[in-house]
């Protein structure tokens, strides 16, 4: 069983991460936007930034040419008809994902493998939306896909050995480290980094340090590359709370739930760098702590007000 094409399901961050990681390692890729209007933008986007990487002397005109000709963009699913693998990467809610696997299940074609890409949510319910859930599993990548080394492979119970086989060999042949994860609410990773990231914003609602505090403190004392604030906003507040509220249905614990706090700046729209604002205003350079976060009638200190998020990514 041998995967030589690839179809993406959703080209936003994620979605056009692996689909660039893929046509790079040379594989003919078909990337799909699912939101309406023209993939042009996150085309445009995608080639503006390889450009930019071309001037840098981080990638070759050669390479950066090879991986635009393997990439083909559409905002028709039914162009994944032909694709060996299909990997689905929208946005996190079980009843859109199900919807978009049976559309494709009646037009890919019967030995394709089907692929999700979700960070938290189960994927043998996933799998149930189809007639090939031994030909399911979920491929979790990490952001930003270019740079993150680890693929997260998780098979459900009726995944067959050979579609996992096919899934870590494709995983290698992008560079990557394929590790094999129990079908479990939040896998490994978020397993662990979901609760850490909730806590620290708890650690901020009682008061015990500001966001920067709490951010240095994370980098000096245990060497993370950036504080739990900034990877927050660089998730994006929404997926956050969404990995924080799927844990907490499956598993009922109250160390998973989303604290207040993240669900308030979630219904404020402060989803982090992509939208300007999350625990840091990015409108600025270097960007400070988002002001909203400050109690009302006071102002931040200078020092507060000056101190720049300590972003390394």
């Amino acid at each position: 069983m041998t995967i030589r094409s690839v179809g993406i399901l959703g080209c936003g961050t994620m979605g056009a991460g692996i689909a660039r990681v893929a046509a790079g390692a040379g594989f003919p890729t078909t990337i799909v936007k699912v939101t309406p209007g023209s993939p042009d933008a996150a085309r445009g986007k995608l080639e503006a930034q390889l450009a930019k990487e071309v001037q840098k002397g981080k990638l070759t005109e050669e390479a950066r040419a090879r991986l635009v000709a393997n990439l083909k963009w559409s905002d028709k699913a039914e162009d994944l008809r032909e694709c060996d693998l299909v990997i689905e990467s929208i946005i996190e809610d079980v009843i859109k994902k199900q919807e978009f696997f049976d559309d494709l299940d009646g037009f890919c074609k019967p030995e394709a493998i089907f692929a999700s890409n979700t960070s938290t949510l189960c994927i043998t319910e996933l799998a149930a939306a189809t007639k090939r859930a031994d030909r399911f599993l979920g491929l979790h990548f990490f952001n930003p896909v270019v740079a993150m080394k680890l693929v997260e492979v998780i098979p459900t119970l009726g995944t067959t050995d050979e579609v996992v086989a096919a899934a870590q060999e494709f995983a290698r042949a992008l560079g990557k480290t394929p590790i094999v994860v129990r079908d479990a609410t939040g896998f490994v990773v978020n397993r662990l980094l979901t609760p850490y990231l909730v806590d620290a914003i708890r650690t901020l609602e009682n008061g015990l340090a500001s966001v920067s505090e709490i951010d240095q403190s994370m980098q000096l004392g245990c060497g993370h590359p950036m504080g739990p604030f900034a990877l927050c906003d660089y998730i994006g507040l929404d997926i956050v709370f969404a990995m924080a509220q799927n844990l907490y249905n499956e598993f009922r614990e109250p160390r998973f739930a989303p604290p207040p706090l993240l669900r308030r700046m979630v219904a404020a729209g402060m989803l982090g760098k992509k939208r300007q604002k999350g625990f840091y205003d990015y409108s600025t350079e270097p960007a400070q702590i988002n002001p909203a976060l400050a109690p009302r009638g006071s102002t931040p200190s200078a020092r507060e007000e000056q101190r720049p998020a300590l972003r390394t990514v």
